[in-house]
């Protein structure tokens, strides 16, 4: 089956060039002159949906629209839905980004033919397998678990998202290219114990592989060549990763695609909302740094139930109870935890950014990716 999917995305990319050099990346909404890209960036918010992005904006600034990522050039509202529900899981809602495909909740990559824990779909080829294929580098960063829906989805097809173990053997052993090349994720314990329960040893099975295996995602240093970090802190440097997760891949001349998750949840709200703060700023960051032959985008793999119902501008959006009293009553924010279905907001700057506008399906955003790199798009239907 390995053979199969390598074949399949091999075939599918063979012959297609990706273009160099062009002129410098456009500040305004226009069409960029350059609209291949050499590397894309993808930052998921994990539920960073739109009433997140407009509460963490009034959090963290006491006024509206004040995120970078809501004044970016191009900007589009997205549909998040599954194959089989109007509400997507994290699994479904990836898969649909990265493979063009919509496939059913708790589905990894594989078509929605596949049954939730029971049978398999089609292997759906996904554009870090694409990259892969290439011979572009790549990178996943994310302070979920390395198996996690979100991540898994770039590596990895299984017709469970729960099947943890198939997931590690996929990483391990991938079906396309030599694997990803920078793999930073949170969970270490349980991604280990759940190796160890496959019968690997992942740090000693990763080494073989070429890995340098770090104590921790900050160790990771701009000259790497094949890196895994893991550690059980979801909430590292994420700006000092993703700086030198660039520096490293970037010494491919061929180009690179990197994923980088961060979870948005807001049912714990300031943490929510300071992550939502974190990761603005790093995409603040990365698009400075960018330069005119890479394409960085935002989007959320969905959305979540968090709403402003009232407050007014000086005042704490998170109001702080004194030690001993009661919470206040009638909070400006209320958050009734739990994924939600409304369109999300995709962002984008750089070569091919232009095609984010208007009204999106989340599996445009794939196409929209293979087009910035200057690849065909795979026949298949959403």
């Amino acid at each position: 089956m390995r053979r199969a999917i390598a074949l399949s995305v091999c075939v599918a990319v063979a012959g297609l060039g990706v273009a160099a050099g062009g002129a410098g990346q456009a500040a305004q909404p226009s069409r960029p002159a350059r609209t291949t890209a050499r590397n894309i960036i993808l930052f998921i918010g994990d539920a960073g949906g739109l009433p997140t992005l407009n509460a963490a904006s009034l959090y963290g600034y006491d006024r509206p629209q004040a995120l970078f990522i809501q004044q970016m050039p191009n900007i589009a509202l997205m549909d998040t839905s599954a194959a089989d529900r109007w509400v997507t899981d994290s699994a479904a809602g990836m898969t649909a980004i990265v493979t063009g495909r919509k496939t059913n909740n708790g589905v990894i990559s594989q078509s929605r033919a596949a049954v939730r824990g029971k049978s398999d779909g089609e292997l759906l080829p996904t554009i870090l397998e694409y990259a892969e294929a290439r011979g572009l580098s790549t990178g996943v960063i994310t302070n979920d678990a390395i198996t996690g829906a979100t991540p898994a989805a770039c590596y990895a097809h299984a017709n469970n998202r729960g099947n943890v173990q198939e997931i590690i053997a996929q990483l391990v052993q991938p079906r396309v290219g030599d694997g990803v090349d920078l793999i930073i994720g949170s969970g270490r314990k349980a991604v280990h114990a759940a190796a160890a329960a496959r019968g690997l040893d992942l740090d000693a099975a990763m080494r073989a592989r070429g890995y340098t295996i770090l104590a921790a995602p900050e160790q990771l240093r701009p000259d790497a060549g094949k890196a895994l970090g893991l550690t059980d802190d979801s909430d590292y440097n994420l700006s000092a990763v993703v700086a030198a997760s660039i520096a490293a891949l970037a010494r491919n001349r061929k180009g690179y695609f990197l994923m980088v998750e961060w979870d948005l949840h807001t049912d714990e709200p300031k943490t929510g909302l300071d992550r939502t703060l974190v990761l603005d700023r790093v995409v603040r960051e990365t698009v400075s740094n960018a330069g005119p032959v890479t394409l960085v985008i935002f989007a959320a793999d969905h959305s979540f139930d968090i709403r402003v119902r009232g407050g007014a501008q000086g005042q704490p959006l998170l109001p702080q109870a004194a030690p001993g009293s009661a919470a206040p009553p009638n909070p400006p924010l209320r958050v009734d935890d739990g994924h939600s279905g409304e369109e999300v907001v995709v962002a984008a700057q750089g070569p091919g950014a232009h095609r984010i506008r208007g009204f999106l399906a989340n599996t445009d955003l794939f196409r929209i990716m293979m087009t910035a790199f200057g690849w065909n798009e795979p026949a298949g239907g959403r």
